[in-house]
């Protein structure tokens, strides 16, 4: 497919529409571009308030009509999929293909791309995405990110009762600073025509492999408190969940996850090729958001 988007070079100002918008990664990109002079818009699916600084689009990823608006006069899109089901992603798919602007796209790590089936729900939705948007020929650039350091914000209910923290125990991970993910995918949507990357995937880790219990003891480390993990049994892991509100489906993915997911002691240096620094620590993360567990 030619590349048919206007280019985003100094003297057009891009204009960006990101899914996801309101979740921990989408907001940091949000903040980004719009610290980098692109005109964002945001696919929420409530209205924002009278003070947003982003334009926005009410409305649902299952919706191509409301898809089709937001696209008009957009340059590059941040695709955020957060749903457990790509089949409704065709449509929305074909609304980018038609519109053909720059697309990046985050996926995981956990992907094993000589697999006939992923690990788990969560990896094995990403696995299809991918595939609808090469089939489409999008030639999207792939961000697979590792376990992002903003899932500790779930903990917070639990760090306001006491000093530990239960929950299935999952696979160790190079977890990774969700605004580092962010500058990344900054960059590729706002990289000159004449700079287009490689398709990817690039793999974005953090530096440092850890597991639950790691990820725990930095927490408290950072907020000065003896916090330690208890894993739990899957039975009484989703009953607790499934008490919390989470959806049932949602569950048993986390689930799946926590028992099928294999480890992974990989990092890489592909968050430094695409922003020019390092990624950033789990703990730098933690010293960071401590306030937000006080």
């Amino acid at each position: 497919m030619p590349d048919t988007h206007r280019p985003l070079g100094t003297r057009h100002r891009p204009s960006v529409l990101v899914t996801g918008a309101a979740g921990n990664l989408g907001r940091e990109a949000v903040d980004r571009l719009r610290a980098r002079g692109a005109r964002v818009r945001r696919l929420v699916r409530r209205p924002t308030g009278p003070h947003s600084t982003a334009e926005s689009v009410v409305g649902d990823l299952t919706d191509p009509t409301t898809f089709r608006s937001a696209l008009l006069g957009v340059d590059a899109v941040l695709l955020i999929w957060p749903l457990l089901d790509s089949a409704p992603a065709h449509d929305l798919i074909a609304e980018l293909a038609a519109a053909a602007p720059r697309v990046v796209y985050t996926s995981s790590t956990a992907m094993d791309d000589e697999a006939a089936r992923q690990s788990d729900p969560i990896v094995q939705v990403h696995a299809d995405m991918e595939l609808l948007l090469r089939d489409a020929g999008l030639r999207p650039v792939v961000l697979r990110s590792d376990t992002l350091a903003s899932n500790t914000r779930g903990w917070a209910a639990q760090l306001r009762a006491g000093d530990v923290i239960e929950g299935p125990d999952v696979a160790r991970t190079a977890v990774v600073d969700e605004r580092d993910v962010a500058d990344a995918a900054v960059s590729v949507l706002l990289a000159p025509c004449r700079d287009r990357l490689a398709p990817g995937p690039y793999v974005l880790t953090g530096p440092e492999v850890l597991d639950r219990a790691g990820q725990v003891a930095r927490l408290g480390a950072a907020l000065r408190r003896p916090l330690r993990f208890r894993s739990l049994p899957a039975g009484l892991a989703r009953s607790r969940m499934l008490a919390d509100g989470r959806p049932e489906r949602l569950v048993e993915a986390l689930l799946a996850a926590s028992v099928h997911r294999p480890e992974s002691d990989r990092t890489t240096d592909h968050v430094e090729r695409l922003t020019g620094r390092p990624a950033g620590t789990f703990e730098r993360w933690a010293a960071d958001h401590a306030a937000e567990f006080g």
